[in-house]
């Protein structure tokens, strides 16, 4: 069996698999349901019926079942050989009866060979406020079947959950005030009808606050779209968490060593750096970032104003006189503000640029907590440098979200989740097979599912005031 931490994936062989969400009961801890959603392209339900739960335990194609719960443990078994071509994606939930998944001690989700019942995957989960939860998901990628532990959870409850993928939430009947009319002659019952399945209903839900920012009217007509509709999301994806309305500084680091020459060269990191500045003019009240790129050593990148976002693009986003073994080129005319790539080194050696950054925001302290966005494509092997760095940084005002891109090592990065001996958890991570086929939904709420978290924990241990 393969213990997997947040955000990591593996490949299922198997043709049918049973999925058993396990916490330990016992007095005053809620009880749990599970429950999936079969999703198409977009990440939505194609109707109501692809919502699989205790109401409505089977699919109409048959592939996806509800078996039931016993003491604390509920299942569903996905026969991912009898999924229809249209459904790309299983996301595998959960809600909370009675209390909040912070309150549910061994929090886990299993994943079994149903043929056989051998156990493929195990994921340790942790959880704060939420109701409702996103436990991992079943996804097709070139026609093979992987897994992602994703741990994600929603402070709306399951109808939020719901509403988000799709399904219609039907709304509470409103109460009106009526005088007692005479009372009519008896009519025979009519039979009954069964009542329609849906989810649970919750009360309508204001749309999040969306901030503008001092030059977003400058952007070209398209960018300026994107922008607004991404403000949307991550507004939408820090409501779902219970962090409306937060505020942060926001720092985007950005791996140039060798192995990302592709990424740059296919726009991949100027997608990624266009997708994060709308987290920044979300979170931060001048929708700035600071920037650094890194490989053998760390440069700090000019600030990335919103305004400025097609120049700083053309101008920051390059890997720069690379050659087969290293940056042994020369620079062609650098333009202000753009780095000698042949300085910054062609391996990984994240611990340099951890260092400047914590060195950049003790010396430039703010009211507000930093949001740190990492961006690496692995091959991490200083993980005893990482690691201290990272365990030293607790104590200071800042997250560090670490995203994945592709499959290759990430070493410690990958097991501090799970890693004991710190006051707080001040690290997220999570890998994306190809980042670019991934919605902006779903990235924004990867990339902020622990933050919220985080800031509480770090309020409670007064490291933020």
């Amino acid at each position: 069996m393969t213990t997997l931490s947040k955000g990591a994936n593996l490949q299922v062989e198997a043709a049918s698999v049973r999925v058993v969400l396990g916490w330990r009961p016992g007095p005053g801890v809620p009880d749990l349901d599970a429950s999936a959603l079969l999703l198409a392209g977009g990440g939505r339900v194609r109707s109501d019926g692809d919502f699989v739960f205790y109401n409505q335990p089977v699919h109409a194609s048959g592939a996806v079942r509800h078996l039931g719960k016993r003491p604390g443990a509920d299942a569903l078994e996905v026969n991912l050989a009898a999924l229809e071509p249209g459904v790309e994606r299983v996301a595998l939930c959960a809600s909370a009866d009675g209390g909040t998944f912070g309150r549910v001690p061994g929090l886990h989700l299993l994943l079994l060979d149903a043929a056989s019942g051998v156990e493929l995957v195990r994921f340790e989960m942790s959880a704060g406020p939420e109701t409702a939860f996103v436990s991992g998901e079943l996804y097709r990628r070139a026609g093979v079947w992987k897994f992602r532990a994703v741990g994600q959870g929603y402070a709306s409850g399951l109808a939020g959950l719901a509403t988000d993928f799709g399904i219609t939430v039907d709304d509470a009947p409103p109460q009106t005030a009526t005088v007692p009319a005479p009372a009519p002659a008896p009519v025979p019952a009519p039979a009954p009808v069964p009542a329609p399945v849906s989810a649970p209903a919750a009360a309508p839900v204001p749309a999040p606050a969306v901030r503008m920012v001092k030059g977003e009217e400058r952007l070209p007509e398209d960018m300026r779209g994107r922008l607004s509709l991404r403000k949307q999301q991550v507004a939408v994806s820090l409501d779902k968490n219970g962090a409306a309305g937060v505020t942060a500084r926001v720092v985007l680091v950005l791996d140039a060593s060798g192995s990302m020459s592709a990424l740059y060269s296919r726009g991949t990191v100027a997608s990624v750096v266009e997708r994060m500045a709308a987290v920044a003019a979300q979170l931060d009240d001048d929708g700035e970032m600071q920037a650094w790129t890194f490989a053998t050593n760390p440069a700090r990148l000019p600030d990335l104003a919103v305004g400025d976002l097609p120049e700083w693009l053309r101008l920051h986003v390059r890997v720069g006189q690379m050659s087969l073994f290293g940056r042994r080129k020369a620079p062609r005319g650098l333009l202000p503000g753009q780095v000698d790539m042949r300085e910054v080194g062609f391996q990984n050696e994240e611990q340099k640029v951890i260092a400047e950054v914590r060195a950049y925001v003790r010396a430039h302290p703010a009211a507000a907590p930093t949001l740190v966005l990492f961006f690496s494509d692995g091959g991490v092997y200083r993980n005893a440098e990482i690691e201290r760095e990272l365990r030293e940084a607790v104590e200071e005002p800042v997250f560090w979200q670490f995203v994945g891109l592709g499959r290759a090592g990430f070493g410690v990065l990958e097991r501090f989740d799970t890693m004991p001996g710190r006051r707080v958890d001040n690290v997220g991570f999570f890998a994306v097979d190809d980042i670019d086929r991934l919605s902006d939904a779903e990235l924004y709420d990867r990339l902020l599912s622990e933050f919220p978290s985080w800031l509480g924990a770090a309020r409670r241990a007064g490291i933020l005031r």
